[in-house]
């Protein structure tokens, strides 16, 4: 495919003169930005009316309005580019796919090979969050050179993980319990995703692919006969009540002959793939867990650089699966989490209540006492494995990552398998591309049998009964039992695969029927209130603009949901987005309420909503939190 360039209002603004080295060339958010959000430096309004390109300025609208009141510029055209890869996605799985494929382009001598990845944040990593022990194979594979100290451009932020400890906690008590296999870490490296995905945009960018912070994909495009072409970027500057304000600026189109989404856990395009092509029609609902976070700055004396701890019981009920951990990486730095299965039943359980618990009980206390919190994020993770992978391939592209569920629950990784995934994608693209040179249809058969063949398919195998023994008759005591036997004979050779059960949203129980809970309050040092967290994520959105968690109609929703659950969803939000706030002239004495602007893009009301009318969509690009160290 021939390259074509960019419309010029944004390609003047983003690409150095042809010929200039290879380290001019930076994300948009590097480039024009200063004092200005990423997405703002580099959108510029355009319209075609009247066959003429002009901006949509406000004294053009107001003479359009006035001839014409029906007017909406967002039915005018929208400016388009044609590509020969999208990757929706800038976390490791969309950036591993478009390193690989710029390798095999530029092995193949094909300079104009063009791969552009759309990412929603305002730059690579700011919406990355996890507590991360990163198994290098992959990367290894994809970048030989990460880390070795000949490599002017190594990753450098990284700590060697030295010692494993598992434990399981009762209120005031730490039992030992044996390291399994599987959580082994050795030869293993304690990182902070955010800071991978920036150094690994930057190798990206240096190879030539095109990176575009801030582009929020936010609709799949379609050719006639149903094949994905592309994908679109959502309108900007339309006001809460849905009219387009003085600042509106139209989306734009990118075409591609592949696009790859690598949006991580429970995307808002996979979401809709999945459900257009019946992508799960051979396998079983996927099932999540929701990971709070944080970074904290400890004292010296309690550091212990290297060591990796995971907890499995106290403050979590015996009826719900979950777990926490504890990384010491860099210099005096601590990563502390805890993921709560999201198929939890009783609705009076809020899981940010529960990390706060954690925080207090003397495995994590004795390490946090008199350290300074400096990062807060929260973000769902898909646990569903082997069973739970649906169909990845469909006309017109594929799914990559944890987009597709690539993630081994029982060896707490996922960054390797998603990495993988996206070398294979990228491999199978390729072929299909160089076969397929006529235009018509691309699918991508091979990557399917790709990971078939793949140490993903073999790892997810082997570990695939773990995750639902804690959910079946056995309960949480049984599912240890059933996973140690797992891991030390059986190894995945049972001639039984077991079923998740019940969707998480379908789980949840009415509130009569559950124990109500409560949290005590925070003391400010090691626990802290909702809003104090959410200040620490860096979360941003612009408020008037359309709330991006929609619900067709508020009332309706707490007419559904409140007589029976009581308030979940304030309670299942890791950052006070939602609320029922007491109003007389309501029926239910209550109001429903939702506070956009703290989302932290975590997907968890999407999930967890019993009646399932929450749908998470892109807010303007470049808005949401942003991490740091996470």
């Amino acid at each position: 495919m021939a390259s074509r360039s960019l419309p010029a209002t944004i390609s003047r603004h983003l690409f150095v003169p042809r010929g200039a080295p290879r380290s001019a060339c930076c994300t948009f958010a590097r480039v024009a930005r200063p004092n200005r959000p990423a997405w703002e430096a580099h959108r510029r309004p355009a319209l075609r009316i009247a066959g003429q390109r002009r901006a949509l300025s406000s004294t053009a609208r107001k003479r359009l309005a006035d001839v014409d009141d029906t007017f909406d510029p967002r039915q005018q055209d929208r400016e388009a580019d044609e590509v020969d890869v999208c990757i929706v996605g800038g976390g490791p799985a969309g950036l591993s796919a478009a390193i690989k494929l710029k390798q095999l382009a530029t092995e193949a001598g094909n300079e104009d090979f063009r791969v552009l990845l759309l990412e929603k944040a305002g730059e690579l990593g700011d919406h990355i969050v996890s507590g991360n022990v990163i198994e290098p194979s992959a990367l290894s594979e994809l970048l030989p050179d990460w880390n070795s100290e000949d490599n002017p451009t190594r990753f450098e932020h990284t700590t060697v993980a030295r010692e494993d400890r598992m434990r399981f906690l009762t209120k005031n008590s730490s039992i030992p319990l044996p390291k399994p296999p599987q959580m082994s870490n050795h030869g293993n490296h304690i990182i902070s995703l955010n800071q991978l995905a920036k150094w690994m945009g930057e190798r990206a960018e240096e190879i030539g692919v095109e990176i575009y912070p801030g582009f929020a994909a936010s609709e799949i495009l379609y050719n006639s006969e149903g094949v994905v072409k592309g994908v679109a970027t959502n309108d900007v500057g339309i006001s809460r009540d849905g009219k387009p304000k003085d600042s509106f600026e139209r989306g734009m189109e990118f075409h591609a002959r592949v696009t790859l989404l690598a949006e991580g856990c429970h995307g808002s395009l996979a979401k809709q793939v999945i459900k257009k092509f019946d992508l799960r029609r051979d396998s079983q609902h996927q099932t999540y867990g929701l990971g709070i976070k944080e970074v904290w700055e400890v004292q010296p004396e309690k550091f212990q650089s290297g060591l990796v701890v995971h907890s499995l019981g106290y403050p979590l009920p015996s009826d719900t699966y979950g777990g926490g951990w504890m990384y010491h990486f860099g210099d005096n730095m601590v990563s502390i989490g805890l993921v709560v299965g999201l198929d939890y039943p009783n609705p009076w359980l809020a899981p940010y209540g529960e990390f706060q618990k954690m925080k207090h009980h003397p495995l994590y206390r004795d390490v946090l006492e008199g350290g300074k919190c400096i990062s807060y994020g929260a973000r769902t993770l898909v646990e569903g494995g082997f069973q739970s992978i649906p169909k990845v391939a469909f006309p017109g592209g594929a799914l990559i990552g944890d987009t597709a569920g690539f993630v081994n629950l029982p060896k707490v990784k996922g960054t390797h398998t998603a990495m993988r995934s996206g070398m294979l994608a990228a491999e199978a693209a390729w072929d299909a591309l160089q076969s397929n040179s006529d235009g018509g249809t691309v699918f991508l058969y091979d990557y399917e049998e790709k990971l078939r063949n793949s140490t993903i398919w073999s790892e997810l195998k082997q570990v695939r009964n773990m995750r639902p023994s804690f959910h079946s008759p056995l309960g949480l005591y049984g599912g240890i039992l059933y996973s140690g036997l797992e891991a030390y004979i059986l190894r995945g050779k049972a001639p039984w695969t077991l079923n998740h059960g019940k969707p998480d949203h379908a789980a949840t129980k009415p509130a009569d029927q559950c124990k109500k809970i409560e949290y005590p309050k925070p003391d400010g040092k090691i626990s802290f209130d909702i809003l104090t967290s959410v200040s620490r994520s860096g979360t941003n959105h612009e408020e008037d603009q359309p709330v991006h968690l929609q619900v067709k109609d508020w009332d309706a929703h707490a007419a559904k949901e409140w007589p029976i659950y009581k308030g979940v969803e304030n309670r299942f939000c890791p950052a006070g987005v939602y609320e029922y706030v007491e109003d007389d002239s309501k029926d239910l004495g209550v109001r429903f309420q939702i506070n956009a602007q703290n989302c932290v893009h975590c997907k968890t009301c999407d999930i967890k909503v019993p009646d399932q009318d929450i749908n998470w969509a892109t807010p303007q690009g470049g808005e949401g939190p942003k991490y740091v160290l996470t």
